[in-house]
């Protein structure tokens, strides 16, 4: 609506100056002309544009049935929660993944790789169709567990499929500290037999989708509830949007005919060809960590390019990424970075790894720093190192330290603000999955941004 003001108004503008400069009747008539013409094509320019997207179209002022008009209502409410009711890892997930087996959505391995280290995903045109040949072929070839190793989802690059929730499950793994590898493990394991089988499996792997309908659900049900104050005989949305495969693509996981679950790469490298083999701790923990490493090597490997080191520049540029920083300050933070540290010494990628893994541990740091200075206050480098010793039993070597602080330290004092580094370092591991971090464009966009607004003017009267 904005931009048809803007349009009539610039129209009008146009009109003034047209019968300033021509005073006859004929110009004027012809200037109104023109106005009308101008205002018709814009509107006719709206409706199209709405047309195309399938949207209700546009009432130009004709006579118009009440009840013809709230059919259209209902309609479009109706369509509304088909055409954008998704979660942001549910977008997310429908982006990266390029593959299709029977009407249903699926990551390979290098998908998903990219997904946790890259802005957008590769150009493609549509998603490749797997054949039965094809899946049968795929799942013939994964590993079983005890080949696995920190090479596992390159190795299998586009040889594999991932689906939905195991993709929210391995997102849930990246982000859990090596203490709570334990806790996720009796979490699978429900019969208390210190050991997790398929159907275990699976039963939690439904948790995790239901834990991202529910976060979606109270999205949806924020923005309804802003835009029902501005408008009239808008029906509710989320009851309809929460019933399972809403969104076209992603759905449980399929049962075939004999009453199993598809099997994917995931599925028979844990559990075997059969789905018979169970895991232990052991076998459990070496998975999750052996993920996290193959992520972390990824985005080294990338900056190193083949040298064993990475620059601390590099190093700086890898922390910040996925955060809530505007240009300028991280322009900034480069360029202070390299009048303090003028002479590269390098961080190898055994510096760079217990970092990382430390991130993962940001909650139990938090609390021993509010415990261990008084009234948030500024840290120095011995303090911090020591912090992270008691809180998580990581060794981070000096010299990280000491780069981690000409990173955030803007005065220069020697000092570090631990409660800004946990808030920026919270945006790098949840790896740009915060709310406030995503990026919507488009028509997905411009409707976000609305119920943001509607959400915001509700919550201030």
């Amino acid at each position: 609506m904005a931009a048809s003001r803007r349009i009539f108004t610039q129209l009008r503008n146009s009109t003034t100056l047209l019968t300033k400069n021509v005073p006859t009747s004929g110009s004027r008539r012809g200037a109104a002309v023109l106005y009308a013409a101008g205002a018709v094509g814009a509107i006719t320019g709206l409706v199209y544009a709405r047309r195309r997207r399938g949207e209700a179209t546009i009432q130009v002022g004709l006579p118009v049935v009440m009840a013809k008009e709230e059919e259209e209502k209902r309609k479009f409410w109706q369509r509304a929660p088909l055409q954008h009711k998704m979660s942001d890892r549910e977008r997310r997930f429908r982006e990266f993944s390029s593959v299709e087996y029977k009407g249903q959505m699926y990551m390979t391995p290098r998908d998903f790789l990219e997904s946790v280290t890259e802005e957008r995903p590769r150009p493609r045109i549509g998603r490749r169709p797997l054949m039965d040949d094809d899946v049968s072929h795929m799942l013939k070839k994964t590993p079983s567990r005890h080949k696995g190793s920190t090479k596992f989802f390159r190795s299998m690059h586009e040889e594999g499929m991932i689906s939905f929730t195991e993709y929210l499950f391995l997102l849930c793994i990246l982000t859990k500290p090596h203490a709570g590898f334990n806790i996720a493990f009796n979490m699978f394991d429900t019969d208390g037999n210190q050991r997790v089988d398929k159907n275990e499996f699976m039963v939690l792997q439904e948790i995790f989708r239901k834990k991202n309908d529910k976060r979606k659900a109270k999205e949806e049900a924020e923005g309804v509830s802003a835009v029902q104050k501005y408008t009239s005989s808008s029906p509710p949305m989320v009851e309809r949007s929460l019933r399972y495969g809403r969104s076209v693509g992603i759905s449980p996981p399929r049962l075939l005919a004999d009453g199993n679950v598809q099997d994917t790469t995931l599925l028979v490298h844990l559990f075997g060809v059969k789905g018979t083999d169970d895991l232990n701790f052991q076998e459990f923990y070496k998975f999750m960590d052996n993920l996290q490493t193959e992520i972390l090597e990824l985005e080294f490997l990338e900056f190193a390019r083949g040298m064993p080191t990475i620059s601390e520049i590099e190093f700086a540029q890898i922390l910040l990424r996925y955060t809530h920083l505007p240009d300028a300050a991280h322009d900034a933070i480069i360029e202070r970075l390299k009048d303090r540290i003028p002479e590269e010494k390098g961080i190898t990628f055994d510096q760079f790894k217990p970092f990382f893994q430390f991130l993962n541990n940001l909650d139990d740091f938090a609390i021993a720093m509010q415990m261990y200075t008084f009234a948030n206050q500024p840290v120095e480098q011995a303090e911090f190192q020591r912090a992270v010793k008691v809180s998580t039993g990581i060794d981070l070597a000096p010299h990280v330290i000491n780069t981690v602080f000409q990173i955030f330290d803007e005065d220069g004092d020697g000092k570090l603000s631990h409660k800004e580094f946990i808030s920026v370092m919270k945006d790098r591991i949840h790896r740009g999955f915060r709310s406030h971090l995503i990026k919507h464009e488009g028509w997905d966009g411009y409707k976000a941004c609305v119920v943001h607004e509607m959400r915001q003017a509700a919550l201030h009267q």
